[in-house]
């Protein structure tokens, strides 16, 4: 049953506050509203939301990614809490490689926790490789990160891969709408 009404869209400025508040639930104030904003601002750069217009948390989970040379560098990856394990983070994922592939970008990349386990498969599940890891990377803890990396997007059999993930993602979220 739709309990969701998911829709994806690219963020907006008057997206902001919701933005921000993910942020706070998911990573306690990693990213300012100042900060979102020149994301928004930046033609290098993809912010996109999961929303809902039947939820009291209008948006739902969330995802950026930095265009750099013929990169895509993942920079944000939120789901709300209330709504884990749901296929949400397998969903904005899925877009934010769709979209570097319409940029015609040839890799993602990314860093992790170490201790983020559910993350990781999520990645993992994704194609993603372990290239490294960051000693110390992160501010709050001094936690380890893995960089992640995802290459060979412009390969002709990357196109059948998203059409694999999209009906994956349709098929655990079978309201979704695009």
């Amino acid at each position: 049953m739709n309990t969701l009404n998911i829709k994806l869209k690219p963020v907006t400025a008057e997206d902001l506050d919701a933005v921000v508040t993910l942020d706070r639930i998911c990573f306690g104030r990693l990213w300012s509203l100042e900060t979102y904003q020149r994301e928004l601002d930046s033609p290098y750069c993809d912010l996109l939301g999961l929303f809902s217009t039947l939820s009291s948390e209008k948006l739902l989970a969330m995802g950026c990614f930095w265009s750099i040379l013929e990169e895509a560098h993942v920079t944000i990856l939120a789901v709300n809490p209330q709504y884990h394990h749901q296929g949400l983070g397998q969903a904005i994922l899925y877009f934010l490689l769709k979209s570097a592939y319409d940029r015609g970008l040839e890799r993602a990349t990314l860093e992790v926790r170490v201790s983020n386990s559910p993350a990781i498969s999520l990645y993992q599940k994704f194609g993603f490789k372990r290239a490294g890891k960051r000693p110390n990377y992160y501010q709050d803890n001094g936690e380890d990160a893995l960089i992640l990396w995802l290459s060979g997007m412009q390969q002709p059999q990357f196109q059948t891969t998203l059409a694999q993930w999209y009906t994956m993602i349709c098929d655990r979220l079978s309201f979704f709408q695009e």
